[in-house]
């Protein structure tokens, strides 16, 4: 039985998909809910085109967070559920060592995480959290996917 459940959300259709699993999952168990969505502080290679700075541009991607964890409060509620939740940065972390870091210090006993099922080129290219947080976590990993 689990009694902590955390999920990483990105406000996509899949992290809906596994925000959703998650709140299912937490109902049976019983279990708290956190719910925690990083903003990537990758620096941006700017070309002088009128775009807002680095320090904007992370303001504009933590309100946007804020929006994402918002809306799954609200969700886990509908639910029946009341979540905690929150925004992280990943102060040049890997966003999946941030996510798995959460996890640990929450000390979270399931981590709910969706996968977009990429593969090829466009998993060269983008990555995949879900993996890395696979390969970082101690804990059991609930992964997602997509439809």
């Amino acid at each position: 039985m689990y009694a902590r459940i955390m999920v990483a959300i990105d406000g996509s259709t899949t992290s809906d998909r596994a925000l959703e699993e998650a709140i299912a999952f937490t109902k049976d168990q019983k279990a708290q809910l956190r719910l925690v969505h990083v903003v990537d502080q990758t620096p941006i290679m700017q070309a002088d085109i009128g775009w807002p700075d680095n320090d904007e541009l992370e303001d504009i991607f933590v309100k946007s967070g804020q929006r994402i964890v918002d809306d799954a409060v609200q969700k886990a509620a509908k639910g029946g559920l009341k979540a905690e939740a929150s925004v992280l940065r990943s102060s040049g972390k890997r966003i999946a060592n941030v996510i798995v870091d959460e996890a640990k210090e929450w000390s979270a006993q399931l981590l709910v995480v969706g996968t977009h099922g990429r593969h090829g080129v466009e998993r060269l290219l983008l990555g995949s959290v879900a993996e890395g947080v696979l390969r970082a976590a101690s804990m059991p990993v609930l992964l997602i996917h997509g439809q």
